[in-house]
């Protein structure tokens, strides 16, 4: 994403890899929406989206009176904070956003203005510094010679850039490891076979495209080393939700003997729910899985069922790579610890 000439410029991510385009956000609603049709997704991605959208209905209000302006301010955070109900990461960075109002003592509002937008940028340029930090810590975790199983997308199009789990992917490729990744295709919406494939090869990374039931195949015949994924909340106990299927990858880690590393950044641990089972699970629409970009592959009027997250519980997951560090068992502590740390 970036800003250029008051607007946002995010790349239409529903295009890949056969067309790389971009699409022009001038207000509020119109990052909603890019947001809720995942023309821009991943959570950290989503969280950065969101507050230069509210730095764009901040811009675009015509209120000169401050109590009138931060009325039209929550409205927006309203509806950006109604596009996907299950990435902490989005109403993590409205709240931040918000946070500037609390800040600002009696700015007016042409300062608000600024400092909103200021923020903004603060908060994508935090986040890419964050994923290097986090590749670094991760990189540690990857042997020489590694083949590595991802699932769904965690790199640079799912985060300001870098990536989470490709991030960790790209440190070990960096430091001159000789890595070879295996990218599930992820359905419904092909986000590996897409996105994370097309980032590899445009990087010179080794990587090789699978179809989502061929990783047990891979792991009974000794071809799989570890697996990194990311993720869109982990709660207070250490549990993880993130695309659906992850936590099929997560209990076939478990049956080989591999390792299972999540990797995501402070801003995506969520202290204020204990468990996965309290997580709001998005349900998207069933066309996604009927349907191949425009093409019935199901018969018509048939049920379906699409949830776009499932939860790993904490008893599957290694270790949690953050950008603070790397964090294992027991999780309550280690979460805890660096949120005490952090002064949080």
């Amino acid at each position: 994403m970036e800003w250029c000439d008051d607007r946002l410029l995010l790349l239409d991510q529903t295009r890949l890899p056969l067309e790389v385009s971009y699409i022009s956000c001038s207000t509020a609603e119109e990052v909603a929406e890019a947001i809720k049709t995942m023309k821009v997704r991943g959570a950290p991605a989503i969280g950065a989206a969101a507050a230069y959208g509210l730095a764009l209905g901040a811009l675009r209000s015509q209120s000169s009176d401050r109590k009138t302006f931060l009325s039209e301010i929550e409205a927006a955070a309203r509806i950006l904070g109604a596009t996907r109900p299950t990435a902490v990461n989005l109403f993590w960075a409205l709240e931040r956003m918000k946070g500037v109002f609390r800040d600002a003592g009696e700015a007016g509002v042409p300062e608000l203005k600024q400092q909103l937008l200021e923020e903004a940028r603060l908060i994508l340029q935090e986040d890419i510094k964050m994923n290097q930090r986090m590749g670094k810590f991760g990189s540690q975790l990857v042997p020489e010679g590694a083949r590595i199983l991802t699932h769904c997308n965690a790199g640079a199009l799912a985060t300001g850039g870098y990536g989470t789990a490709l991030g960790v992917i790209r440190a070990a490729h960096e430091s001159g490891k000789e890595i070879q990744v295996f990218a599930d295709e992820t359905r419904p919406l092909l986000q590996g076979a897409r996105l994370t494939a097309w980032e590899l090869q445009q990087d010179n990374i080794p990587v090789t495209l699978i179809t989502d039931n061929m990783a047990g195949y891979l792991m009974k015949k000794g071809m799989i080393d570890l697996a990194v994924v990311g993720a869109d909340r982990i709660t207070a106990n250490g549990d993880v939700a993130n695309k659906i299927g992850t936590y099929t990858v997560a209990v076939l880690c478990r049956e080989h003997g591999i390792p299972f590393y999540v990797a995501a950044p402070f801003s995506t641990i969520d202290m204020n729910l204990e468990k996965g089972d309290d997580i709001t699970i998005e349900e998207r629409e069933g066309s996604e899985v009927t349907t191949v970009f425009g093409q019935q592959i199901a018969p018509q009027g048939i049920r379906v069922l699409n949830p776009a997250f499932d939860v790993t519980p904490n008893h599957l997951v290694t270790a949690i790579i953050t950008d603070r560090g790397v964090l294992r068992p027991p999780y309550k502590d280690s979460l805890q610890k660096i949120f005490i740390d952090s002064g949080k």
